[in-house]
């Protein structure tokens, strides 16, 4: 009994040692199995990848306006609403520099056409720009005709047509602008007749005619012949 149990204690310690040593063995297979990166499925990581970016178009408008030699930027830091001028660009801006305009409509507000060749005809482009708060028109080619394009901005607060071709009958077509705050006519053939009737239809507005250059002195009667 003394010499099995003297064999027995010999023995554990080995048993122990190959039991551990087995453990040991089953542990990292398992770790290597976990560590296995899983075989990926036709098709799979294509729906959570990031669609192309859209191009901008409205950076595309502005580029197109300052290549014509305008200049459009927001009106503010903290505002992306934009101003877009042409200003004193005279000839080089047409009816045809507008084109890309209307697909600003959302987000422009100030335009300034002053000294200009725009006709009625380029009015007839940018009616869809139903935003403007702010559009000068001084010193262009515009007609009564050409305010009839205007009757769909009735966001428009200011409006200049100085020195241009309009008389009493253009202003008849602005009687829809109910936020129209300041008209600018001097030097057009608006009468004061033309004046009154329009504040029938929009008392608010104040209309800036501007001064009539003083009537030559009549001519001294010519001395009696003697």
């Amino acid at each position: 009994m003394k010499r099995r149990t003297t064999m027995l204690g010999l023995a554990l310690p080995g048993i122990l040692v190959g039991s551990l040593a087995a453990q040991q063995a089953e542990a990292f297979q398992g770790r290597r199995r976990a560590a296995k990166p899983a075989a990926a499925k036709p098709g799979a990581g294509k729906t959570g990848a990031a669609a192309p970016a859209k191009p901008d178009a409205n950076a595309a408008v502005m580029s197109q306006i300052e290549k014509a030699g305008g200049r459009a930027m927001q009106i503010a830091q903290n505002d992306d609403r934009l101003d877009v001028s042409f200003h004193l660009l005279g000839n080089a801006v047409t009816d045809t520099t507008l084109a890309p305009l209307p697909a600003l409509a959302k987000k422009l507000i100030h335009l300034d056409l002053g000294q200009t060749a725009v006709t009625d005809a380029g009015l007839g482009r940018i009616k869809g720009l139903t935003g403007l708060v702010r559009l000068h028109l001084e010193g262009t080619k515009i007609t009564d005709a050409g305010l009839m394009h205007l009757k769909g901005m009735t966001g428009l607060e200011y409006l200049n047509v100085y020195g241009t071709a309009v008389t009493d009958a253009g202003l008849a077509h602005l009687g829809g602008l109910k936020n129209l705050k300041r008209l600018y006519v001097w030097q057009t053939k608006v009468t004061d007749a033309g004046i009154e009737q329009l504040k029938k239809m929009l008392p608010q507005v104040e209309v800036i005619k501007g001064f009539d250059p003083p009537a030559a002195p009549a001519a001294a009667p010519a001395a009696p012949a003697k």
